[in-house]
């Protein structure tokens, strides 16, 4: 449709002029309610995201849809930005409006939609725009959480306008994101063997300048910082989660559609033995045994964190969907959460919850009513530190990316934190799993002072790089990697 005056688009219809840098400007014969901008992985869901860019841009002006393997979004949303602030302070009134009501959908796996909020979050828009995401991936936890589903849309363009309907209505919920910051001893070569793409998930990246008083500022040392908005996991379900994306980089021929892919999930988590793990894996590999953990609670003081010895899986939860749509923190009896002084799972209360599993057979619980992990705490802050053990690696995954992650061989030391960084803002569909804790239908609803306290050892140097979760400019993927292989 190519003047959006008429049919479905004209609600969600950007001119050329505000999209196209040099084109002429326009008396706009209609103000869209709902306009959009649209960023699709191609690669994503076999052939479906390919289709469905065909599809999006026949329906809308195809300037305002774009292909993730081809177009940076933060270059697309930088010269936007740029182009409404000048039209607005010329007092065109189409700027004002769009900037007003703009609205995101992001087509992709987690990791795309990932890629996309570190990417709205780094470049501190005026008005960051709400984001709507389509299930294009194998899990979809992002997408289910906010009730858009977790199996692969329909490609017509009756499923799209059907979507960008529901956008339209959508209500938007702010959500908490997470930082993560790891500082390690380079690696040897060839410690890591990564098949995967990148040896670090695309979210993770090196910082040269760290706290001018850090200890492991030194040559020899990294330092990498990223951030997260579903979940950080580590063991069991991070080793599986590695095989399946090493399968995909080698055999990409047979990762074609969604029930193809959770098939091929399926098996590798019975091959590895999880099923039967004090069989197939040694205690060395259990939580307790790889790392001491603390956590901060409310009143911001930093206290030890026992895990139970058999725990061979530990997630960090902010969204309540993990592994395609579980939850792993299930619903709490009120009663055992205030004797644990627990609150219900909010998505925007600066907490994060820490689950716990032992085997594959303690995750399938996750399928019965009222399942759930081993429930360990809740906290605005948590720090793993590994030291020289049995193991001289372990495995960990950020929103559906997993990496091979080497231990110390040494007397040297993996820190990895992580903390509150700023909230981002996501559409959320009526089925929506997702709960805020300044809905007024939510059962508990407190104010959490001390969530954003620092931790005794940051100093004020580092702070703003902390904020950061490189997204803007060096938030890219790397020559030679393939878009298809974020999930």
């Amino acid at each position: 449709m190519g003047d959006g005056s008429k049919g479905i688009s004209g609600d969600f219809y950007i001119p050329d002029y505000l999209l196209v840098p040099g084109s002429q400007t326009t008396k706009a014969a209609h103000v869209p309610s709902c306009p959009v901008i649209v960023f699709i992985n191609s690669k994503s869901g076999g052939q479906l995201g390919g289709q469905l860019l065909v599809t999006y841009r026949s329906v809308l002006n195809k300037n305002q849809v774009f292909d993730l393997g081809e177009s940076s979004p933060d270059k697309v949303l930088h010269q936007l930005y740029v182009t409404l602030e000048v039209l607005k302070n010329n007092g065109d009134e189409l700027a004002i409006e769009v900037q007003k009501k703009l609205r995101i959908i992001v087509a992709g796996g987690d990791g795309t939609a990932s890629w996309l909020l570190g990417v709205i979050s780094d470049l501190e828009l005026p008005k960051p725009p709400p984001v709507a995401t389509v299930p294009l991936g194998t899990g979809n936890n992002l997408p289910f959480s906010f009730g858009w589903g977790k199996k692969n849309p329909g490609t017509d363009k009756h499923s799209v306008q059907l979507f960008l309907n529901q956008v339209k209505a959508g209500k938007e919920m702010k959500i908490d994101s997470w930082h993560l910051i790891m500082r390690m001893k380079s690696p040897k070569e060839g410690l890591c063997d990564p098949i995967a793409p990148l040896e670090l998930p695309h979210s993770l990246h090196a910082f040269h300048r760290v706290s001018r008083s850090d200890e492991l500022n030194m040559v020899g040392y990294d330092t990498f910082r990223g951030g997260f908005w579903n979940y950080f996991s580590m063991g069991m379900d991070a080793q599986v989660s590695y095989a399946f994306h090493s399968e995909r980089k080698l055999h990409p021929e047979k990762f074609r559609n969604q029930l193809s892919n959770q098939s091929t999930y399926l098996k590798l988590g019975c091959t590895q033995g999880w099923f039967c793990a004090s069989l197939f894996h040694p205690s060395s590999r259990n939580i307790a045994q790889l790392a001491k953990i603390k956590i901060m609670r409310r009143h911001g003081k930093w206290e030890n964190l026992i895990i139970p010895q058999s725990i061979r899986s530990i997630v960090c939860l902010n969204l309540p969907s993990f592994s395609g749509g579980l939850n792993p923190w299930g619903r709490p009896n009120p009663k055992k959460t205030c004797q644990r002084d627990l609150t219900p799972p909010y998505v925007d209360d600066g907490l994060i919850e820490i689950v716990g599993f032992r085997n594959a057979w303690h995750g399938l619980v996750l399928l019965t009513p009222n399942g759930h992990g081993t429930r360990l705490a809740q906290t605005s802050r948590v720090r793993f530190k590994f030291r020289k053990g049995a193991a001289d690696h372990t495995f960990m995954r950020i929103d559906g990316e997993p990496w091979k992650q080497p231990l110390p061989m040494d007397d040297d030391t993996v820190t990895i934190e992580i903390s509150p960084s700023r909230q981002v803002t996501m559409l959320a569909a009526p089925s929506c799993q997702s709960r805020s804790v300044y809905d007024p239908s939510s059962p508990v609803r407190y104010s959490n002072d001390d969530d954003n306290s620092s931790s005794e050892d940051e100093l004020p140097d580092d702070l703003e790089e902390k904020r950061k979760f490189g997204a803007a400019e060096s938030f890219k993927l790397p020559d030679g990697v393939e878009i298809s292989h974020l999930s």
